[in-house]
């Protein structure tokens, strides 16, 4: 089994310390889905939920939680930011949400698109939660971290 980065040598957390490393191109991609009811899909595309535009708010929120991820994750190291991207795409029985997140710096960016798309995700569930009792929140995962 492979050491965990985030323990000292007695198991206790600790920050990792990046600071030997070199600067790289980060770069990750995740996504998640949302199931909802045709009902919901179709007063989404109409923009006619009480709360507003449920995708464009939805676009927004995860763009600033992926700014806001180093103070949600405890252990997860502050990044200057060159991209993020949140695309939401209804699809036949939900919404897909995709968040892609760029910098340059010593540490990843996939805990960035994962908070991303989580709160993208948690956004639209809150926005729709007062006419779809069947909603659920699937499949957040990782699909790319590159570093060059």
């Amino acid at each position: 089994m492979k050491k965990l980065t985030h323990t000292d040598s007695q198991g206790n957390a600790r920050m990792v310390d990046v600071g030997d490393k070199t600067d790289q191109h980060r770069y990750a991609k995740a996504s998640g889905f949302i199931s909802l009811s045709g009902d919901t899909i179709k007063l989404i595309n109409k923009n006619t939920l009480r709360k507003g535009d449920v995708l464009t708010v939805a676009e927004i929120a995860g763009i600033q939680a992926v700014k806001q991820t180093a103070l949600l994750i405890p252990l997860c190291h502050t990044l200057i930011l060159e991209k993020v991207l949140v695309n939401t795409i209804i699809q036949k029985e939900g919404v897909l949400v995709e968040c892609e997140v760029c910098c340059t710096g010593k540490t990843g960016v996939e805990m960035e698109a994962l908070t991303g798309v989580s709160i993208a995700l948690l956004t639209i569930y809150d926005m729709c939660k007062a006419v779809d009792k069947t909603m659920t929140i699937n499949d957040i995962k990782l699909l790319l971290k590159t570093k060059e």
